[in-house]
């Protein structure tokens, strides 16, 4: 366990050079990783632990979409793939990773074959943090650990196919074994992770829930909507406005903050942009502060909470969520995006 210097403030952070790969696969030597769902992030890290030597196997209900793609992803029925309790009875690992209602949902499903000294795997301090809803209490007889990859479940397979990797945090709930860290950290790294840095579950969960509602999904979309909008009402053509909000942020510069940060975009922009950006960067801040502050208060307070279990339990969520997904994809913005798409010279036709 290194302690890294982050801005002033010291982190516990766990690097691949010190815990490396081989170390994990002694940890887990004897374990079998039962991963259950097969959504998000079952994918990615059922086959990147799958492909770094662990033993693994899949729990998913039959004769679902999940269940099908599992079978295309080289899982074998009676095998490595299992409905979900006879997946939660084989292994000594239970990597819980339905969604937040479908975990609320299973939980006493689960619970009886959660024995003495088996591992309850997270990647989501949801439904621990918010118990009182989910009612996920775990047994005292076993270890709780979480993992948490910084990264859609897309990405973190993507990622360990380039070689890089997702950086993910980790915590530790329940320790019965005496050995919970050390597992937690191992399941970590043999799922690929860049590096690993301590939180805990409810930290992760607030952090998580504020960042997706904020500004890696909710807001960056919303502000998106709003320039896209205000130019073509000012007569931009769809082309120009979505290049302008989308198209130059995500295939230009996002690489160079990625590369090494803010400033290092602004310094490779324009002095015209330098200028604008900086004048108007406080501007959006402190416009949007008090969205922010009343945003992580719904989320510690468990509002967004009963709302995501509220909504995602009713039986016809996923018919609704595809139909707001539609709406957004069918609208303009992102019907110009789908053509810019095409005209991006890698997706040229060859003649």
């Amino acid at each position: 366990m290194t302690m890294i210097n982050f801005g002033g403030v010291e982190e516990r952070v766990v690097t691949r050079e010190e815990f490396p790969l081989s170390k994990a696969q002694q940890v887990l030597k004897g374990e079998i990783v039962a991963v259950l769902g097969y959504g998000v992030q079952g994918p990615g890290q059922s086959l990147n632990m799958r492909d770094n030597g662990i033993r693994v196997i899949v729990g998913q209900r039959k004769d679902t979409a999940s269940w099908n793609k599992a079978l295309k992803d080289g899982w074998v029925p009676g095998v490595t793939l299992f409905p979900l309790e006879e997946a939660s009875a084989k292994g000594t690992v239970i990597e819980y990773l339905l969604s937040d209602a479908g975990q609320k949902a299973f939980w006493p499903t689960l619970k009886p074959y959660l024995t003495e000294g088996k591992t309850l795997f997270f990647s989501h301090g949801f439904s621990i943090t918010y118990k009182e809803l989910t009612g996920v209490i775990p047994p005292q007889n076993v270890d709780v650990v979480l993992v948490a990859p910084k990264g859609s479940g897309l990405s973190v397979r993507r990622n360990f196919l380039e070689g890089s990797g997702i950086n993910s945090s980790f915590a530790v709930f329940q320790d019965y074994t005496g050995k919970a860290e050390e597992k937690a950290i191992a399941l970590g790294i043999a799922m690929g992770s860049g590096y690993l840095f301590h939180t805990t579950f409810e930290k992760e969960v607030f952090s998580d829930l504020v960042g997706e509602r904020g500004v890696l999904m909710g807001a960056i979309a919303g502000i998106m909507e709003a320039q896209y909008h205000e130019l073509r009402k000012h007569g931009h053509s769809p082309s120009e406005a979505f290049n302008e909000t989308v198209e130059e942020l995500t295939q230009s510069l996002i690489k160079l903050i990625a590369e090494k940060g803010m400033d290092w975009l602004y310094a490779n922009c324009s002095t015209t942009a330098q200028r604008g950006a900086l004048d108007w960067k406080g501007k959006f801040r402190n416009a949007v502060a008090p969205l922010f502050s009343d945003l992580y208060e719904r989320v510690a307070n468990g509002t967004e909470a009963k709302i995501v279990l509220e909504k995602n339990s009713q039986p016809d969520y996923r018919e609704k969520l595809n139909t707001e997904l539609a709406e957004m994809g069918n609208s303009e913005m992102w019907r110009a995006g789908a053509k810019v798409r095409e005209l991006r010279p890698e997706n040229w036709k060859k003649t």
